[in-house]
């Protein structure tokens, strides 16, 4: 949250988005607490595993190592915050959404650098930020990994309501790396706000790991299904 953010929150609190609390954010504490709790599990096939691994059987299908997954799209509170945040300009539920991220975040590397997936940038004008920036800012400030932006987003094709086929058509030549020497040998974490067939954060991993990146895995807020 902004010095501004906050001093407006002194005089004009919100109320919870999902038991009508006064409170400084979107989501209260108590309410943050209760969202569903996503199992460490391979976040394809959602097979239950002992860490966050990526299994055996769709590693050779995908860059990714890791995805730590906070909570369930389906779960009615993070849809709404999320609808608020993408549809409604609502800044601070970028914190709420962090507040649920940060109990998942155990054992992630001290090495990890944050990389946002960048939004398109017609939704950017029109929110007026880009929420993958933000989220990534915010788990910075919680956990001294820096902030790298290291892709840059050439495609304007919009995912909402697109199968897995369609995403994938829409996303090739989307993402191109940036600072490329700074890539090479490092751990880097995709930040994005929700994952529903993971074609956009597969491709944007693929980018970095053809620039020279070791590792990459990916922290999200909410997974459809």
């Amino acid at each position: 949250m902004s010095l501004i953010e906050y001093i407006i929150s002194l005089y004009a609190p919100h109320n919870c988005i999902a038991c009508d609390a006064e409170t400084d954010t979107l989501l209260c504490p108590h309410c943050v607490d209760i969202l569903s709790v996503v199992p460490p599990r391979c976040y394809r096939c959602k097979t239950v595993n002992r860490g966050i691994k990526t299994c055996n059987s769709c590693r050779s299908n995908t860059p990714i190592s890791h995805v730590y997954v906070a909570t369930y799209y389906d779960d009615e509170s993070a849809r709404r915050l999320l609808h608020l945040v993408k549809y409604g300009r609502a800044r601070a539920g970028v914190q709420s959404m962090a507040d649920c991220i940060m109990p998942r975040l155990q054992g992630m590397p001290v090495e990890a650098v944050l990389v946002p997936v960048p939004t398109a940038s017609s939704r950017v004008r029109q929110r007026g930020f880009d929420q993958s920036v933000l989220l990534a800012r915010e788990i910075s400030a919680r956990t001294g990994r820096p902030v790298a932006h290291f892709l840059a987003r050439l495609g304007q094709a919009h995912q909402v309501g697109a199968g897995r086929a369609e995403r994938i058509t829409h996303l090739k030549g989307a993402f191109r790396p940036l600072h490329t020497r700074s890539i090479r040998g490092t751990y880097v974490v995709l930040v994005d706000d929700v994952l529903t067939t993971g074609a956009t954060l597969e491709t944007a991993a693929r980018v970095l790991k053809a620039a020279g990146a070791t590792q990459v895995d990916a922290i999200v807020f909410a997974q459809a299904g």
